[in-house]
């Protein structure tokens, strides 16, 4: 084939054997660039902002003097009204169609009349097992609540799909959630049981850390709209381990500059420890946005 190819450019003008052979030079190079581009791993940086409502329960322990164990209840409320603190950034790296994600949420937060306690579970037991006994609101003056800690998640994939309408992967990972949480309450009166024992005094308050570690399962992708420079990138991922579920979806929408992509998207993380754990369908939900940097 090469002596084909020499003898057709024996045949050719001198500046016409010039063009070509710069045209052929100039297309193995490109060949050669694709391939060595798919074998190179490429970066994307996310720093965001998200806006969301907290919800749920925070649940303590009752302690071994036989005092009661406070289920407050946490919103909902805005994040902006508790936020001292936070710093959100995702990442990615990809090469061919493996992928690593990343994603980190430090949270500092607390706040006046955010919770109020809802009921006081008593360490005493009577014929029917433990006392909890609900709490108005109307005893309910004055509830601190804070929360520090930070929410990180690794997860590495696989694109089943890839495509010019989108790429999908499949991945598996774990979330740690690790935070300290406190609550300050005031109440216009004490909380007794039956036998008139003090289940929670007037005031008071209960702190807690909690470390959970979660293995979780998900699919991540982005769905490309038309021919122009929009996209719908998602993730989806649930799990379980000291958490009895733990899940997390997110939807956006995106608009691909030559540097990156800006991101307007609907983000909701849900926690649940259980009957026994001090998160309890504890959520936060809603809107955010941010720029991801592609290198």
């Amino acid at each position: 084939m090469t002596d084909r190819v020499v003898s057709r450019l024996n045949n050719r003008p001198s500046g016409c054997r010039v063009a070509i052979l710069i045209a052929a030079l100039a297309s193995g190079a490109s060949g050669a660039a694709n391939a060595q581009g798919a074998d190179e791993w490429r970066w994307n940086l996310t720093p965001y902002v998200w806006l969301p409502t907290i919800d749920g329960h925070v649940k303590y322990d009752v302690p071994p003097d036989g005092g009661g164990g406070p289920d407050v209840s946490i919103g909902p409320t805005d994040w902006l009204d508790l936020l001292n603190f936070a710093a959100l950034v995702s990442a990615s790296a990809h090469k061919g169609r493996f992928a690593v994600f990343t994603d980190l949420v430090y949270l500092d937060m607390g706040g006046d009349n955010d919770g109020r306690v809802i009921s006081v579970e008593g360490s005493i037991a009577g014929p029917g097992g433990v006392i909890e006994i609900p709490v108005g609101a109307n005893l309910n003056l004055d509830t601190e609540f804070e929360l520090d800690g930070l929410q990180w998640m690794l997860g590495a994939g696989y694109a089943f799909a890839d495509s010019p309408s989108g790429t999908h992967h499949v991945f598996a990972g774990f979330r740690l959630l690790s935070v300290d949480v406190s609550t300050a309450w005031s109440l216009t009166g004490e909380i007794t049981g039956p036998g008139g024992e003090t289940l929670l005094d007037a005031q008071g308050g209960r702190e807690k850390s909690v470390d959970l570690w979660d293995g979780i399962v998900g699919v991540k992708g982005t769905f490309a709209l038309g021919e122009g420079g929009w996209s719908m990138p998602y993730s989806l991922d649930a799990g379980a381990g000291d958490s009895d579920l733990v899940w997390n979806a997110t939807v956006s929408l995106a608009y691909k500059f030559g540097w990156g992509d800006l991101l307007f998207g609907y983000r909701h993380l849900e926690y649940d420890e259980g009957p026994g754990g001090v998160l309890q369908d504890f959520s936060l939900s809603g809107p955010g946005f941010g720029a991801s940097f592609h290198f």
